[in-house]
């Protein structure tokens, strides 16, 4: 069952890359726009896939991680 979510999660990663590679090229207009909502749609997956994967959620703020790095 992991593995089939982790394969998910994967399948999401390579279409989000592949249509970031897309926008880097020539495209009408609409083709842009097409590309953006299948990007968005996907991360929307990926996200919702990865929070039911990983139920557990570590709350720490920029500044306590800094603190952290600098009294090393």
């Amino acid at each position: 069952m992991i593995d089939e979510k982790l394969a998910r999660l994967r399948t999401y990663r390579n279409n989000i890359s592949r249509y970031h590679r897309l926008l880097k090229t020539e495209l009408t207009e609409l083709e842009r726009r097409f590309i953006k909502k299948r990007m968005s749609e996907e991360r929307t997956g990926m996200e919702a896939l990865a929070a039911s994967t990983f139920p557990i959620h570590f709350k720490c703020s920029l500044p306590a991680i800094e603190e952290a790095h600098s009294a090393r």
